[in-house]
């Protein structure tokens, strides 16, 4: 009976032992799908913000911090969408503003 018990705790402890390293794996892998997410943003804000400024700031502002915070901490609050939100409406706005046509002068 103790040989068995022996037995079952070396196979529980090997089971865990399995299950930590599958867990470490998948953390390691969503730091680095994040990672690479940030920078690809970060690249592409500072590549099209001589084009495109508020392309630039979609990229590069809140929306960036808030996927690397959901990558890296794993959690996301609902401040973080507020903030994107704003920052997707403000630079929208913007750039509609600054694009609109000027009406030809008057001869």
């Amino acid at each position: 009976m103790v040989r068995l018990e022996l037995q079952r705790e070396a196979e529980q402890r090997q089971h865990d032992d399995r299950q930590q390293q599958r867990a470490d794996r998948r953390r390691t892998v969503e730091l680095v799908v994040g990672a690479v997410l940030a920078l690809a943003m970060l690249g592409g804000g500072v590549y099209v913000a001589r084009d495109s400024w508020w392309l630039s700031v979609l990229l590069c502002g809140p929306s960036l911090l808030a996927i690397a915070k959901v990558f890296v901490l794993g959690r996301s609050d609902p401040d973080d969408m507020k903030a994107v939100s704003l920052a997707a409406r403000t630079a929208t706005n913007a750039a509609g503003q600054a694009q609109s046509p000027q009406s030809p002068p008057v001869l």
